[in-house]
């Protein structure tokens, strides 16, 4: 068990420096994963990957890597949650192509879509029960004692946000793991993040969750590497204080024009 920590998603041009150099385009996953051992996988939010490509990420990955996949957009921004049947079927017979290598699934709600826990309770009834579910929330309706209960019933893990250096949310503890995504940071050159940002999550975390526990960090801000160097450095900062993190690049420069 370990501080789960990389970034959304992998294919960016602009990653050549921070992370690629002369790795061939065909072969940026393996290379990705060589240097950290999970991503979120936020492409399946545009599009549903097929059963084989899932299949094929598995083969190209190592046996301790985890792909987290972020749900499609059909189920949460154009059904709202609504008739979750055939979305979460579907999503789940796809991303069964994983096997091993599948960590959670994000639901990232639409900020214009208020508390219903109702709905909330029957989507996340649809999945399976080896699957765990993490859920961005992004209307401050949501932030009742009714939806805390609905996650913890669930066992689903409200994903904790940051953006422009502060939490989007309560810092609720809903499950016995736990979800982190990044955003965008204040210092320069944007969008990173400052250490001193990084270093009070690192403690939010330790607080919420002791070491054992599966914690995913997720970084979101993928301008110019960003995400890259800002993912090193939070693992650096959490070993530092006692975490055991998986891996990431030892520590790389910050590219310049």
């Amino acid at each position: 068990m370990a501080l789960f920590v990389g970034t959304s998603g992998w294919q960016y041009e602009d990653w050549r420096g921070p992370l690629y150099r002369e790795t061939p385009r065909r072969l940026w996953l393996e290379e990705y994963a060589r240097h950290f051992a999970t991503v979120e996988n936020n492409n399946a939010f545009y599009r549903l990957p097929s059963a084989e490509t899932f299949a094929d990420w598995r083969r190209r990955t190592p046996e301790d890597f985890v792909m987290a996949v972020k749900a499609s957009r059909y189920l949460t921004h154009l059904k709202r949650l609504h008739d979750p049947q055939e979305p979460v079927r579907r999503l789940c017979t796809a991303a069964e192509g994983l096997g091993p290598r599948l960590g959670p699934v994000l639901l990232q709600l639409p900020p214009t879509l208020r508390a219903d826990a109702t709905l909330l309770g029957d989507c996340l009834g649809c999945f399976p029960a080896g699957v765990r579910v993490a859920v961005e929330m992004r209307h401050a309706s949501w932030w009742t004692p009714e939806i805390r209960t609905v996650l913890e019933h669930h066992r689903a893990a409200l994903c904790w946000a940051d953006r422009e250096a502060r939490p989007q949310s309560p810092l609720w503890r809903t499950a016995d793991w736990g979800y982190l995504r990044f955003h965008a940071g204040l210092a320069h050159p944007a969008p990173r993040y400052g250490r001193q940002c990084l270093a009070h999550w690192a403690d939010r975390i330790a607080a919420a969750w002791p070491d054992g526990a599966e914690v995913y960090v997720y970084f979101n801000n993928d301008l110019g590497g960003a995400a890259v160097l800002d993912a090193t450095a939070f693992a650096d900062l959490a070993a530092r204080s006692g975490r055991t993190v998986t891996r990431t690049p030892h520590p790389i420069p910050a590219r310049h024009p």
